[in-house]
């Protein structure tokens, strides 16, 4: 079977959708190899049934990390044989095009996220300028590709001319997903605790509520966010539970009794998304407060699995919580709906997706 390396910049035993792509396409009998970095903080990696590597840098953020992990990238893969490179997001795309046209080998695109839109980038000119560049010359090259939503998927056809799949960052269906006995009245946070997430709200919504909000993860917003708990005195409402590995947090997720996914509208990656985790709430069985977006509300439109709300602030929030910690039968209704909505909505269903578009591209 073929031989293909996939390229991603973050740490590869917290990426869940690397790491279901992975599995699936190696079980069906690609030779799969996943290359990420190594972080001064690495954990060591799990067995999985694809080969790994971490490339290790000097520098851990910033463009003098990004020039120096694609570099690294670049003559890593020269030396390897492969039969397809698969650039994950554009922060490794470079590397795989230009080995691409030296091994004269077929290259294909997963889009994580709409990535030159992010919040963090649009509100950077100089940035952004480097980011769009990079996309508008280097995406078209990528005929072959998938990415996580319709969305982003029909932004790309209408500006560069690509036709993308959609394979959606959903988990795995499994007999024990749910865990719908009597709860504590727990919210969940989880994923990156990055810019544009709603925690400046969210966080001051604790004030009120009879419940406690933990929040699971790290990024490039935390010593912002302790400030909020401080300055807002919540220290005894609101816990930094820091970063936990898919399996462990797969646990936790069980004993949530509402999910929050909170997205700024600032630049169209937040505006289209489709986070792992709303699927991840919804596969367990736990009601959400999510965002009125166009993604999340045709999914909540067909299975009304969440609340959603129109804005980010600390009232709106204040609401849709309240309405879930006090309305049993809406809650009911809401959980039922999820446990119903993931035996359709889950990985088994995407993976059928990912191998037709692997087999396609081999022949």
């Amino acid at each position: 079977m073929p031989s293909i390396y996939f390229t991603v910049t973050n740490d590869l035993c917290y990426d869940q959708r690397m790491i279901r792509i992975c599995t699936s396409l190696a079980r069906a009998g690609y030779d799969i190899t996943l290359i990420g970095r190594r972080m001064s903080n690495a954990v060591p990696l799990s067995q999985q049934p694809y080969k790994q590597k971490r490339l290790s840098c000097w520098f851990e953020k910033g463009k003098l990390f990004y020039a120096e992990y694609n570099i690294r990238l670049f003559f890593f893969l020269l030396f390897k044989k492969m039969d397809a490179i698969c650039a994950i997001d554009l922060d490794s795309i470079l590397p795989c095009y230009y080995v691409s046209k030296i091994k004269k080998i077929k290259r294909i695109y997963d889009a994580h996220e709409y990535f030159s839109q992010q919040k963090e980038i649009v509100s950077r000119p100089a940035i952004y300028k480097i980011w769009h560049w990079i996309e508008k010359r280097y995406l078209p090259k990528f005929p072959n590709g998938y990415t996580v939503g319709h969305c982003i998927s029909a932004e790309f056809k209408r500006i560069y001319g690509v036709n993308y799949e959609v394979i959606r960052n959903i988990p795995l269906l499994k007999e024990n997903n749910s865990n719908s006995s009597a709860k504590e009245k727990i919210i969940l946070y989880q994923g990156a605790v990055n810019e544009a997430r709603g925690f400046e709200w969210l966080i001051p919504a604790m004030k009120n509520m009879d419940a406690v909000l933990h929040i699971y993860g790290d990024g490039n917003l935390m010593e912002q966010a302790n400030a909020l708990i401080q300055t807002n005195n919540l220290w005894d409402k609101v816990f930094m539970k820091g970063k936990l590995l898919p399996d462990a947090l797969e646990e936790i997720t069980k004993q949530a009794y509402i999910g929050i996914n909170l997205v700024e509208h600032t630049g169209l990656n937040q505006y289209y998304s489709l986070a792992n985790k709303f699927f991840d709430l919804i596969l367990h069985g736990i009601p959400q407060v999510t965002m009125n977006f166009p993604e999340y509300k045709n999914i909540n439109d067909e299975f009304k699995v969440a609340l959603l709300i129109d804005d980010l602030t600390v009232s709106s929030i204040e609401k849709a919580i309240s309405t879930l910690l006090k309305d049993e039968s809406l809650y009911k209704e809401l959980q039922q709906n999820c446990l119903a909505a993931g035996k359709i909505l889950n990985w088994q269903s995407e993976e059928i997706k990912l191998l037709a578009f692997y087999k396609k591209i081999f022949g």
